[in-house]
């Protein structure tokens, strides 16, 4: 396995690959990889010939509030886990490699990014668009590989890549959860025992939602109004937005359709922002 450190390198690499014909997949990481980009790391290997994961702590997806020299870093792990799963290359820019002095050029998706975190973090999705038209540009995959757990990401990617017409199929690999339900997430190693406890909030909400769903309800009120009072029983989650969803455009759902519409749910719990989603 390859481990890439420029983007000159990055594109050469990928060019000789398509020359000889290969199916490049891509799976766009910050690092501090866990069990759900493991997950789709090997979901990649299976669909793909080739599979490349970067590894970059993008600055622009980082809000005033979030300090970027607090994201976990553990770079030589994220590599061997990578060759594991059978990746082909590592790419590990720097930020000075993917914004030199004078960049000035930035990708808004003004639509799907919107609402849920486009409120709550309004910069966010701007900065995700941004670095994956990059990595888009410099691997050119057929492919690009995201976890449902952050669904609204990998919406915008799709809308920013079919309005920009880049030729990539985006991949949704379903969330991979812990033995409690909990969700794999960058920050689990992190939390104390109390803080796991009431995290667990999140997916007992979504998944009463879906007990709820399967006997019938079909109103994203009563949904609505039961997961909010689930979340509401734990007295350090602080709910940041409990609701319904169209999966594709993420406009609110006036109806629950089944494999159309999803639960999403974002709260703190103490400092820690938590994400979590259930598609009926």
């Amino acid at each position: 396995m390859q481990k890439i450190e420029t983007v000159s390198a990055m594109r050469s690499v990928a060019a000789d690959l398509r020359a000889q014909g290969k199916t490049i997949a891509l799976v766009a990481t910050q690092g501090a990889l866990h069990a759900g980009q493991e997950a789709l790391i090997r979901a990649a290997v299976q669909s793909a010939q080739v599979v490349i994961v970067s590894i970059f702590v993008n600055p622009l997806q980082f809000g005033p509030n979030e300090l970027l020299t607090n994201y976990p870093r553990s770079l030589a792990e994220d590599v061997a886990l990578c060759a594991r799963c059978g990746a082909h290359s590592v790419f590990v820019p720097t930020a000075e490699d993917i914004y030199p002095r004078g960049y000035s050029t930035f990708v808004t998706e003004d639509s799907t990014g919107k609402p849920l975190d486009g409120v709550s973090r309004p910069n966010h999705f701007r900065g995700v668009a941004t670095v994956m038209a990059k990595l888009l540009n410099i691997v050119r995959p057929t492919q690009a590989f995201f976890g449902q757990k952050t669904a609204q990401r990998a919406a915008v990617v799709r809308k920013m890549a079919a309005d920009l017409c880049f030729d990539v199929e985006i991949v949704v690999v379903p969330t991979v959860r812990e033995a409690d339900g909990l969700a794999a997430g960058v920050r689990n190693k992190e939390m104390t025992p109390s803080q796991r406890q009431e995290s667990l909030a999140l997916s007992k909400a979504l998944f009463k939602a879906k007990e709820m769903f399967a006997a019938g309800t079909r109103s994203p009120d009563r949904l609505i109004a039961e997961a909010t009072h689930i979340l509401g029983q734990h007295r350090r989650v602080r709910i940041i937005y409990v609701s319904i969803v169209n999966c594709v455009s993420m406009e609110s759902a006036r109806e629950v359709e089944a494999g159309k519409t999803m639960l999403v749910i974002a709260a703190w719990v103490d400092e820690l922002r938590m994400v979590d989603n259930a598609v009926f």
